[in-house]
């Protein structure tokens, strides 16, 4: 077999490809002229405004859908915004509840304080009663536990009791109060 020397050109034995034999170049650009000028004219009029047609609605529907995510997001911010209202208002009311109960249990311990205080002071002054009273039963019997004492330690050291009289007059005003 013998090499071709072009592409065009048919090896010995074999017809050649018919696009490539140039009797066929004229039909062959009138066949590419008139497929051509019905595909543009198919595209042109049937496929591109259906295309187009398509494109519109779907950038009208993103159009719509953005408007709708808007106006959701504004009223998502207005519904946050009351919240945040109510929730100020609610810490504002709980913290003037908390202060009159405060205020309230300050009172209620005051009173209870100054009654705790004025019991105190009667039971005090109860006491200090008790005290002054037993303080001068005690004072009155010092002197006879005086004189008995001194008494006691004379006769010890003489031997001897002493008269009261000198047991008496001996303590003076001792005791006496």
């Amino acid at each position: 077999m013998a090499e071709p020397t072009a592409h065009t050109e048919a090896p010995a034995g074999h017809r050649a490809f018919p696009p490539f034999q140039a009797e066929h170049f004229p039909s062959q650009l009138l066949w590419l002229t008139v497929s051509f000028v019905l595909l543009y004219v198919l595209m042109s009029r049937i496929a591109l405004p259906r295309i187009g047609s398509i494109l519109a609605d779907r950038s009208k529907r993103i159009g719509d859908d953005l408007a709708a995510a808007q106006g959701l997001k504004e009223r998502s911010d207005a519904a946050h915004a009351a919240y945040e209202k109510a929730l100020a208002e609610a810490r504002a009311r709980a913290q003037s509840i908390a202060s009159s109960t405060r205020e309230k249990h300050a009172s209620e311990a005051e009173v209870a304080q100054k009654k705790l205080e004025s019991q105190l002071h009667e039971k005090l002054a109860a006491a200090e009663q008790s005290i002054a009273a037993t303080r001068t039963a005690a004072m009155g019997n010092v002197r006879g536990i005086a004189a008995d004492t001194a008494s006691a330690i004379v006769e010890r050291l003489l031997g001897k009791a002493p008269a009261d009289h000198e047991v008496a007059a001996a303590l003076g005003d001792v005791g006496k109060r």
